[in-house]
């Protein structure tokens, strides 16, 4: 009965919500015409506690790619510096990206988990799309509501108090607020329905920093 009742709430939260796109921040659509990578997972194959280490290979691996592109023909000493402030801006990114996207996805979905990497002139995007229950995704919307008005270095020590009062709070964000403040980047998110009669949504959530 518990279950019945949990997934007709779903479908009336989804329901409510069919046919509508939700964008918040500074959400900038891929543009598949600029050079770009892009990394399927499926969270329903392999445990969450064995993706751990997938994450940071993955991860190191984009930021291995993408700064291929910002290449150097001598052993300028500037130069050298940028190319590994890219590597390691883009691998703690996409591995924060990644670990949020495998920690909240409704495993029971056979809808992918994909992390795309772009490169727009001296811009980086990294995008990773992630399938979530309905209910889910009005609490995410909430703490991203929040996030938005709110000063980044106040935020971030609220949400760390927050999580040492309770020890079980599923979500605290600390790593897209770290990805603002250390890296200034720029964030967005656009919520989509999956499919018409599903309780599930997908949840785009794009970081932009500048090289």
């Amino acid at each position: 009965m518990i279950k019945i009742f949990g997934n007709f709430l779903e479908r009336l939260i989804h329901n409510n919500h069919a046919e509508k796109t939700d964008i918040y921040g500074s959400f900038k659509d891929s543009l598949t015409e600029k050079e770009h990578l892009t990394l399927e997972f499926s969270p329903s194959k392999i445990s969450l506690n064995n993706r751990w280490g997938n994450n940071s290979l993955s991860a190191n691996f984009i930021g291995d790619y993408l700064v291929t592109f910002f290449p150097h023909e001598n052993d300028n000493h500037h130069i050298l510096n940028r190319q590994k402030l890219i590597r390691s801006s883009v691998s703690y990114i996409a591995n924060e990206l990644l670990e949020n996207a495998m920690k909240y996805c409704d495993e029971t979905s056979n809808f992918p988990i994909t992390l795309h990497a772009q490169v727009d002139g001296d811009n980086i995007r990294l995008f990773v799309d992630n399938s979530v229950l309905a209910s889910a995704a009005e609490k995410f919307k909430n703490f991203i509501k929040e996030f938005m008005v709110a000063n980044p270095e106040e935020f971030y020590i609220s949400q760390l108090e927050k999580t040492a009062v309770d020890n079980n709070s599923k979500y605290s964000g600390l790593g897209f607020v770290t990805i603002v403040n250390d890296y200034s980047a720029k964030i967005g998110w656009r919520f989509q329905m999956l499919e018409r009669e599903s309780p599930l949504l997908t949840v785009t959530t794009m970081v932009e920093i500048s090289v």
